[in-house]
């Protein structure tokens, strides 16, 4: 059973960092997509940013140059450093892990960044 815990999330001013940590277990096969999503209050969840396993990355454009997504394919862990903060980056971000046809989520962890 594929298990995702995500840690590193807080209250931080506009211009702070933050650093978020998901780490899957459960998974034997090391070719698979992991990602991070938000969602903010009233908002539809989207997409912040994704790694392959060959670590090709893309990002939403409302954080690129901010935000950098790295992995550790030994520990089965996904990153996301966020610098840069502003109060439009609040919000629950979801770790995210795509297999195939498989899509498994994390519990979500509060980002707020106050103004």
């Amino acid at each position: 059973q594929v298990q995702l815990v995500e840690s590193g999330g807080g209250l931080v001013q506009a211009g702070g960092s933050l650093r978020l940590s998901c780490a899957a277990s459960g998974i034997i096969s090391s070719i698979y997509v992991m990602g991070w999503y938000r969602q903010a209050p009233g908002k539809q969840r989207e997409v912040v940013a994704a790694i392959s396993s060959g670590g090709i990355t893309n990002y939403a454009d409302s954080v690129k140059g901010r935000f950098t997504i790295s992995r550790d394919n030994a520990k089965n862990t996904v990153y996301l450093q966020m610098n840069s903060l502003k109060p439009e980056d609040t919000a629950v971000y979801y770790c995210n892990v795509l297999r195939g046809s498989n899509e498994y989520w994390g519990q979500g962890t509060q980002v707020t960044v106050s103004s």
